[in-house]
């Protein structure tokens, strides 16, 4: 008989934890023990996943309020039966099996990632780390972003990247959990020297360091995983149309990473030095379009080898800013500042003179062709509000195609060309300003019609998805998000 305990919650205080239950269905009876002696809690649980619309855990439990931050080490008891076992540090809405949570979960076979369900009886998603196995992990709410970060051997923590958006309640249920992911067994870990903080100082101090993280996610599932993150600042990933590589810019300089993850190899771009986030890859993958301001202190457009090489300077005005290439590798596409008002233009590869392609008064940015070469996609604050608009390949026939109560920039077709992805800041963001570290979302639209939605929230901006950034496939997209953490 399957057995779900709430309302025989054991209430024994263990430690920092006043109660301990199975949360959903769980057909054999979890526990929880303490030893005051080693301030080891080990949990034992069965229910046959933390996932999907519902849970089914064993969880022990206190109430927390406000930013709080919980870590543990993490130690399996045995083989186990089934590799996606999970030991989690829990932060639940509820104690119903479908609410809304955020945890850290470290799986039997090693896999760890955030887990979390934005709404009650939504879907889970996760954000998954570059690691496998650590010692010790955390979980941290500060505000409405929750945060994991790991750490192996004797090493300190390390924040992992990837950090989200969820609006949980502001009390909540704080703990750890185990799933044995196959309802017929149980399985055992042991969590140790677990610390929980509460009252959290604000990430934000005159001491504080950005942190940047680039991420890939299946546009179907919305399941992200980091793939590399290091303290610093670096901005929009290409993904190569071979499908290998990711190119992003920092300091100046662009650099390449493998889509597995890595060290990033440094692409030699000659006397460019101060390139900035509007670059990208023709088609054929074999050249390089970027956006840079090293010689006369503006950006201009140059071209260059796929491996590197020297630039050959394909705008002589400025500034100049790349956002497309046409399908067949004719022509670029870009936002110019020319008579104090920026516009979209085109103008052929190999140089030539410039076609200005939008004349409305006020900000047209972010051009992209679609993948048939007949549109080309731009976002716009003619109507008042930055928005995504489409026109004809020639500038004609203007259409917008977002409408809703948030400012849009940088739309990028998928290369099969049924999805639009973009970047959605508050309507509290002035309409021609796209500034870094603000609340934004990804959003993606259907280029046969329909309503956007919501792929990730995150913290971020500019630098973001400024580019085209979809794998060659068209099933994931690449992105950079950001965090602002008090130097140690």
């Amino acid at each position: 008989m399957a057995w779900n305990s709430l309302s025989q919650a054991q209430s024994t205080k263990l430690g920092l934890f006043d109660k301990h239950a199975d949360i959903g269905i769980c057909s054999i009876p979890g526990n929880t023990t303490f030893d005051e002696l080693s301030s080891q809690y080990t949990i034992t649980g069965s229910g046959a996943n933390m996932w999907g619309e519902r849970d089914a855990l064993h969880f022990a439990w206190t109430i927390a309020k406000g930013d709080l931050s919980l870590a543990s080490d993490v130690s399996w008891v045995g083989k186990g039966t089934d590799p996606h076992r999970k030991a989690c540090l829990i932060i639940r809405g509820s104690l119903e099996p479908d609410a809304p949570y955020a945890d850290v979960a470290v799986h039997g076979d090693g896999l760890t990632s955030i887990q979390y369900r934005e709404q009650k009886g939504g879907v889970t998603k996760e954000i998954q780390a570059s690691i496998k196995s650590p010692r010790r992990v955390r979980i941290e709410r500060s505000g409405d972003y929750v945060t994991m970060s790991w750490a192996q051997a004797d090493e300190v923590l390390h924040y992992s990247g990837g950090m989200f958006r969820i609006a949980l309640a502001e009390q909540c249920f704080v703990g750890l959990g185990v799933c044995s992911h196959n309802d017929t067994v149980s399985e055992t870990a042991v969590f140790s020297n677990v610390v929980l903080e509460q009252g959290l100082p604000k990430s934000i101090s005159p001491n504080t360091q950005l942190t940047s993280t680039l991420e890939r996610m299946p546009i179907r599932s919305t399941d992200r995983k980091v793939v590399h993150h290091q303290v610093g600042h670096f901005e929009a990933p290409n993904w190569t149309p071979d499908g290998k590589s990711f190119i992003f810019n920092q300091r100046g300089k662009l650099y390449r990473l493998p889509v597995a993850g890595g060290e990033p190899e440094l692409i030699p771009t000659g006397f460019a030095t101060r390139i900035n986030n509007d670059h990208g890859i023709s088609a054929d993958g074999t050249t390089l379009a970027i956006s840079d301001q090293t010689k006369t202190g503006k950006s201009m457009i140059y071209t260059l080898p796929i491996q590197g090489g020297e630039p050959v300077e394909i705008t002589p005005l400025a500034p100049s800013y790349w956002h497309g290439w046409s399908p067949d590798g004719k022509t670029l596409v870009y936002c110019a500042e020319r008579n104090q008002n920026y516009d979209v233009y085109s103008i052929p590869v190999k140089g030539g003179k410039e076609m200005r392609l939008t004349t409305t008064v006020g900000l047209d940015d972010g051009p992209e062709y679609s993948p048939d070469g007949k549109y080309i996609y731009f976002n716009s604050v003619r109507s008042g509000a930055m928005k995504i608009w489409r026109m004809n390949a020639d500038g004609s026939d203007p259409t917008q195609l977002t409408s809703d109560q948030y400012q849009d920039w940088f739309a990028h077709p998928s290369p099969d060309g049924r999805w639009l992805a973009f970047v959605s800041y508050e309507s509290l963001v002035a309409p021609s300003d796209h500034p870094a570290n603000k609340d934004v979302m990804i959003r993606i639209l259907p280029t046969s019609g329909g309503e956007p939605r919501i792929l990730a929230k995150l913290f971020g901006g500019q630098g973001t998805m400024n580019v085209p950034s979809w794998s060659p496939d068209s099933s994931e997209i690449a992105f950079v998000s950001y965090r602002l953490m008090k130097a140690p």
